[in-house]
């Protein structure tokens, strides 16, 4: 009796205990949902204990076919479920978790995976595309933005190098969280999806579409701007010709079409090794003219002055020229060992850095006051129509990659239906595309696909034709979508999705980095839409 008595009251206590546990969690995360960090991880939290109890079933049930198997002499076959022996049993178990669905491997392989179906790019390649886009051609731009900054524009270049790189590493940390072991699962795919699960619950596909529209047009713009350099420098290489710089942005575009064809990232790494190599061409050259007038640099008019009115459009441009946020999700989860992510974005941002900084002091030190826009246009003329050819070649081995992207893009928001997981979890919620799907049995493009595709590379045509302000078109698209996705956002979702894990520092970084990239944006975009109105108003070209 008093064995039953004691009992009775230490369940009592115990109980007690625990309700005021819980009504002081349920305060302290009433407190940070109020402030925006704390009702998306809860949503995540609740997804990944029905993933771990789901996971137990799972695997507490195929041992049972385990056992019934052996029972009935390995009557049954192996249907791709797991009923076959412990090599499925490993495989199903990974990718049952890492997908966090009720579903088998079996119905994913039915489905055919695109994961499956792409190959994987190795550390090196998917390097290569890293650099082929922030150490593009629009580093010839560079020496302008230390004509009107200095020192300063000089310190900008280092900074949004080592900003960019940190914000690239915390939008991937974005697509993983911890399970209750404490191991990273990837848990979300795509900038869209991270962007979804920032804003749930309240409005779970508000994220997805800003993200969408801010990617398409930066991947577009900057396919423009390829399109607009290419006929710019053919006209002012070949001046003698009787062909205008539209028909030359003509001629671009007929060789850019066979982008329309392009399946994966393996054959954009093709291109991006040649670009590569004619960016190293180029530089080369550059330098080297550079370095032969070493005796006659002007180290006297680098100083700490800048111009308020048009060193914020320089700021767009550098800061255009470290874009590379848009891909990284799907660079990330097509390399062979994801786990080297890090590691790539440390060689490749370090060198960016080194590089753009030496060429533009370099340029700068060696025509001083004169710098143009383009610093290739301070070249001999000689010298300048060689250089020409090899940045003509650079752009059009440049756009696959942007292209490849904005397509991908475009087909995931309105051409392929997804029934993944809750929207709080960073899926799409069983979405419905508004169009049907433009690829066929087997992974085939369907006609009308092709088509579409062939239409973008012509839409980027005559917009380079009626918008041919190359200069002013980056340094907008650097200061309104470029400062957005490379700052903004991927600080406020590291905020937002990982607040529980970070430190103080990493929060001050992230605030940091949002206040000082709003004032760049805001300041970039005004500065660069009067310049935009002066040339309509003024028939100004570059």
């Amino acid at each position: 009796m008093a064995h039953l008595i004691r009992h009775k009251i230490s369940n009592k206590l115990t109980n007690a205990a625990h309700t005021v546990s819980n009504k002081s969690q349920a305060k302290v995360s009433g407190v940070f949902a109020r402030l925006g960090f704390q009702a998306a991880t809860d949503e995540e939290g609740l997804g990944f204990a029905d993933c771990d109890d789901l996971d137990y079933d799972y695997r507490h049930g195929m041992r049972m076919d385990v056992v019934q198997g052996d029972g009935e002499g390995g009557a049954q076959t192996d249907n791709g479920g797991g009923e076959g022996g412990t090599g499925m049993e490993t495989d199903g178990d990974s990718r049952y978790q890492r997908d966090g669905a009720d579903r088998r491997p079996s119905a994913l392989k039915a489905a055919g995976s695109l994961d499956e179906d792409k190959p994987k790019i190795t550390t090196w390649e998917a390097g290569w595309n890293v650099t082929n886009a922030i150490q593009g051609m629009f580093v010839l731009g560079l020496p302008y933005a230390i004509l009107h900054g200095g020192y300063l524009g000089l310190f900008l270049i280092i900074f949004a190098a080592v900003v960019c790189c940190y914000t690239g590493k915390i939008l991937i940390a974005c697509l993983y969280e911890e399970d209750e072991d404490g191991v990273p699962v990837r848990v979300r795919d795509s900038y869209v999806d991270v962007a979804n699960a920032c804003c749930a619950p309240r409005f779970p596909a508000l994220g997805g579409h800003v993200v969408n529209v801010a990617q398409i047009i930066e991947l577009v713009m900057t396919c423009i701007l390829y399109v607009v350099v290419s006929g710019n420098l053919m006209y002012n290489s070949f001046p003698g010709l009787p062909v205008s710089q539209k028909a030359w942005s003509v001629v671009a575009t007929v060789a850019l079409l066979p982008c329309a064809f392009l399946r994966n990232l393996k054959s954009v790494s093709r291109f991006s090794l040649l670009c590569t190599l004619a960016h190293f061409v180029i530089n080369v050259l550059v330098v080297a003219y550079c370095l032969s007038r070493a005796r006659d640099w002007a180290w006297e008019k680098v100083k700490f002055y800048i111009d308020v009115k048009k060193f914020p459009i320089s700021i767009g441009i550098i800061v255009f020229s470290y874009t590379s946020q848009i891909f990284l999700p799907s660079l990330e989860g097509n390399m062979q060992r994801p786990a080297e992510f890090r590691c790539m974005m440390d060689w490749t941002h370090i060198a960016a850095c080194v590089l753009k900084g030496l060429f533009a002091l370099v340029a700068y030190l060696t025509w001083a006051d004169a710098t143009k826009e383009v610093i290739t246009d301070n070249l001999p003329s000689a010298i300048r129509a060689v250089v020409n050819v090899f940045l003509v070649a650079k752009a059009l081995l440049s756009y696959p990659l942007p292209f490849f992207a904005a397509v991908e893009v475009l087909e995931k928001s309105l051409f392929r239906s997804d029934g993944g997981g809750d929207v709080g979890d960073g899926g799409n919620g069983g979405r419905v595309a508004p169009f049907p799907d433009c690829y066929g049995p087997g992974g085939r493009l369907k006609s009308w696909g092709l088509a579409l595709r062939v239409a973008l590379v012509v839409f980027t045509l005559l917009m380079a034709i009626f918008v041919p302000h190359f200069a002013l078109l980056m340094g907008l698209t650097g200061s309104l979508t470029g400062a957005g996705l490379c700052f903004l956002l991927p600080s406020l979702f590291h905020l937002r999705l990982q607040w529980r894990n970070l430190l103080w520092h990493h929060v001050f970084f992230d605030v940091a980095i949002f206040v000082i990239g709003g004032i760049c944006a805001i300041s970039g975009f005004i500065h660069s839409v009067e310049g935009l109105i002066e040339a309509y108003r003024y028939n100004i070209h570059d």
